[in-house]
């Protein structure tokens, strides 16, 4: 019969084992795979977490997803992964499909245009679990997964003070980013703590899908009477950009203009010269914030947001003075 079938090929107790047997050995005969969409429909559950990040190719974000199939994997649980390339109508379309292809639930990084989160909101109402890691929106009451922004920067600006840099800038990401807003105020909470102004004319935010405005910003703070002696970026590749303009314009690094990134990726440490960044967790975050979900997933009945924030660590290399 079809349930003595199903019940031997998951291995039920209450089977005949010469039965069991034969039907587990006529399915590998018959190179047999259960049909899990089937499945998914009977029990309402797939085992399957969808992943939405902005952009697959940075290091950061393929070493979070790493963690996430980790952990995920580790509990029975499969991943599906979209990309928004930093647009939100890419987000929710992602989303939309996520939704249509009866994943569990959602793990997302908001693209740096999300700028609302009703498209987020609608899922909430559906019932259908969210947690969001790394750029996350405050106001979603939703378990959130992130990284001390605000103590990271306020480490790598006062860093840069007992280097003995007085005129620090900070180039920005998009400025409806929560990351990139945190990492501002502790940027500018460093400065205060030490005495130091906090001076517009050297405060710059530029969107992620135009890198050619990290230039500008470089050439409006260089044609400033009082050109900074250092700049704090929001992350690696805006850093990266700077000191390689700095460098064409035969600026030298550290000694005129220290530079300070944020991330850790890979290729940090071997451009020239090597650049000083706040090193985040990523694989840790991903980790955690498969962690959280499944969690939250398994025991809908006593669901309680809840925000995990993680250490960052201050690397120290070349583009910046010895204290």
């Amino acid at each position: 019969s079809i349930s003595t079938v199903s019940r031997a090929l998951r291995n039920a107790p209450d089977v005949n084992p010469e039965t069991k047997k034969a039907v587990l050995q006529l399915a590998a005969e018959l190179n047999y795979e259960p049909n899990r969409v089937a499945q998914s429909l009977r029990i309402k559950k797939t085992n399957t977490i969808g992943v939405v990040v902005p952009e697959i190719a940075m290091h950061f974000f393929s070493s979070v997803i790493s963690g996430i199939q980790e952990y995920a994997g580790s509990q029975g649980y499969s991943i599906m992964i979209c990309q928004s390339m930093e647009t939100v109508e890419t987000e929710i379309s992602n989303i939309h499909m996520l939704v249509a292809n009866r994943v569990d639930g959602l793990l997302i990084s908001l693209s740096s245009q999300t700028n609302s989160v009703e498209h987020l909101e609608q899922l909430l109402a559906k019932k259908i679990p969210i947690v969001l890691f790394d750029r996350v929106a405050p106001s979603l009451p939703v378990s959130k997964v992130v990284v001390d922004d605000h103590a990271g920067s306020y480490k790598a600006v006062e860093y840069l003070i007992q280097t003995g840099c007085r005129r620090i800038a900070y180039i920005g990401g998009p400025k409806n980013l929560y990351i990139s807003e945190q990492r501002g105020a502790g940027y500018a909470a460093a400065l205060q703590a030490h005495a130091l102004p906090v001076r517009e004319e050297y405060i710059t935010y530029c969107t992620d899908t135009q890198p050619e405005l990290y230039q500008q910003a470089v050439n409006q703070l260089l044609s400033l009477p009082n050109r900074p002696d250092a700049i704090f970026c929001m992350h690696d590749p805006i850093a990266i950009t700077v000191l390689q303009q700095l460098k064409a314009k035969g600026i030298q690094i550290p000694h005129e203009i220290s530079i300070v990134g944020f991330t850790n990726e890979p290729v940090s440490q071997f451009i020239e010269p090597s650049l000083t960044t706040v090193a985040q967790p990523a694989t840790l975050i991903g980790q955690t914030a498969a962690r959280l979900f499944i969690k939250q997933l398994e025991d809908k009945d006593n669901v309680e947001p809840t925000t995990q924030v993680i250490s960052t660590e201050l690397i120290i290399r070349n583009s910046t003075r010895s204290i």
